[in-house]
């Protein structure tokens, strides 16, 4: 599993032109899935992300999470995150888990981030072509693999 998060002023998906998701200050992360992602790597990477202290603290140092803040997180599923571009020009996505793994395992995610922010995350839709918005702050942007934990 591999995400990339921003630390956003605000962030939302869009698609078919419905607003399927928007949030206000927090994370926008972005989320792909492998065919060997685990329970263990969703936990993981899930309890990573709301505990991760990227925020300010009322000295300016980085030192508060998402949880810390009351911040929201919007998790939008993108394959593209696998992609092997090392041989030609045109990307290999096979190392993204197809639609029938990737959907449990990312849903399953969503459910864990809801769990531990104790509120609902906010999603695109999977499989969908999205338009994605988001006012990155800072510039705070994170990459995480969960085979590198």
């Amino acid at each position: 599993m591999r995400i990339v998060l921003q630390r956003v002023r605000h962030a939302s998906v869009t698609v078919a032109g419905r607003v399927t998701g928007q949030i206000g200050p927090g994370l926008l992360v972005l989320a792909g899935f492998a065919p060997a992602d685990t329970t263990a790597d969703l936990d993981w990477m899930a309890r990573k992300l709301v505990q991760l202290r990227i925020f300010a603290d009322d000295e300016g140092k980085m030192n508060r999470s998402v949880l810390d803040i009351g911040g929201e997180v919007l998790v939008v599923s993108q394959f593209t995150l696998l992609a092997d571009a090392r041989k030609g020009n045109r990307p290999s996505y096979i190392g993204a888990a197809p639609p029938p793994i990737a959907v449990p395992l990312y849903e399953q995610f969503v459910e864990l981030v809801t769990q531990l922010l104790g509120r609902p995350a906010a999603t695109g839709e999977f499989g969908a072509d999205m338009q994605v918005e988001l006012l990155n702050d800072g510039p705070v942007t994170i990459v995480l693999d969960s085979p590198e934990r």
